[in-house]
């Protein structure tokens, strides 16, 4: 876990655009700190659901949640297992997207939150292959991440599973600390061009109603 950064923000702000939160269910996948889950309960959200790998993390939500006087269901697990064979009208996500310099994740410590695999796509392939098993008839999936992470590959890949994408929000901005120092090998790697920027971009999938 670590403190929420521009990115969470940002999804922050689209979430209060969001016309299907209010008396929703909610699950938000790799909660951190719960600032996402949090802003969706004081938002009107019927039942919110929060849940990531780090043990830190659920206990900073259910800390957060209680200090910001909201009911947030907080739960420690992978992606979706916490909550098998449930649907949620809303789900929202900030996964890690950057791209790892190595090919294995790290199993413990902070760099859980930000590292994505080689091409920065282990979390979000994973969420595009899953959620319409999660999501209700007509509800919304709000992802964000990096275009260094190929954010039209998601829209094709969630597009394919029968959601209608479109892009919520976009930013472009300089690269953050940890992709400046390993700017190198993206661009060894194709996922980087010219100067050391990227686009910050939230996809909302929508699921249809039947």
């Amino acid at each position: 876990m670590f403190r929420p950064h521009s990115d969470s923000l940002l999804l922050a702000a689209q979430l209060g655009r969001e016309p299907r939160l209010p008396g929703a269910t909610v699950l938000d996948l790799c909660t951190g700190s719960g600032l996402l889950a949090i802003e969706a309960a004081r938002r009107g959200a019927r039942e919110v659901t929060a849940i990531d790998v780090s043990r830190r993390a659920v206990l900073a939500t259910r800390l957060n949640a209680r200090l910001n006087g909201v009911s947030v269901r907080a739960l420690r697990g992978d992606l979706f297992t916490p909550v098998a064979g449930r649907r949620f009208d809303l789900i929202i996500s900030n996964p890690p997207y950057l791209p790892s310099e190595g090919a294995e994740l790290p199993d413990r410590g902070a760099a859980r939150a930000w590292e994505g695999g080689p091409d920065g796509r282990a979390f979000i392939d994973r969420i595009c292959r899953q959620a319409q098993a999660h999501v209700t008839p007509g509800g919304v999936l709000l992802l964000l991440q990096s275009s260094l992470s190929a954010d039209l590959a998601t829209a094709r890949e969630l597009g394919s599973r029968g959601f209608e994408v479109t892009v919520a929000a976009r930013h472009h901005g300089r690269l953050g600390a940890r992709g400046r120092a390993r700017a190198r090998t993206l661009r060894d790697r194709g996922l980087l061009n010219g100067e050391d920027a990227e686009e910050i971009v939230i996809l909302r999938a929508r699921r249809a109603a039947r």
